[in-house]
């Protein structure tokens, strides 16, 4: 009788350790799903994009600075209309679409946020994005008395957000597959 008992109570042991282990495994395997949408469907695309723009911005910046080292919108003298013309065109080619892309990034994946709330960095950005898209409106229009967004760029604040962002979801990553940090 013991002996029957005791083989009941190992087979119970058993199931509830079997059952916990497996609830376990799924609740670890739910949470690297996860963490790996964050960094392929938001987090991975928004740094790249973001990096890519920073890059292009600066390259602009270097292609089309004055003689005294300054942006002509940095400059007590306006830009002429030589260098209004080309900001124009590297706003509607490189940079409108690169932040439409960030935009549609965060609209399309908030659900993929890593904090519970719409962090204000990325309703900035969204803001600066509605801001150009009525000034390349103008200039469609033949209007070119605005050159800039009615909302700044927060291009520092955005460029730290998705880079850490996408580094800590990596480690995470890296902690759910099992590697140990680099040391």
């Amino acid at each position: 009788m013991i002996a029957l008992v005791v083989t009941i109570a190992l087979a119970f042991v058993g199931y509830v350790a079997a059952y916990l282990n497996g609830l376990r495994l799924a609740q670890r395997s739910e949470r690297l799903a996860r963490v790996n949408r964050q960094l392929s469907d938001f987090y991975g695309p928004l740094f790249a994009v973001t990096e890519a723009n920073s890059r292009a911005f600066d390259a602009f910046a270097q292609r089309n600075v004055r003689p005294d080292g300054r942006s002509p919108f940095d400059h007590e003298d306006p830009p002429t209309e030589e260098e209004l013309a080309e900001w124009r065109l590297w706003v509607t080619t490189v940079f409108l679409p690169n932040i439409r892309t960030m935009r549609d990034l965060v609209v399309t994946h908030a659900d993929l946020l890593r904090e519970s709330e719409m962090p204000p960095i990325l309703l900035k950005l969204c803001a600066h994005v509605s801001g150009y898209e009525i000034t390349a409106a103008r200039w469609e229009q033949g209007r070119f008395d605005q050159h800039q967004s009615v909302v700044s760029f927060p291009s520092q604040e955005l460029a730290d957000y998705a880079r850490e962002g996408f580094t800590a979801l990596k480690a995470a990553q890296g902690r759910l597959l099992g590697r140990r940090p680099a040391a």
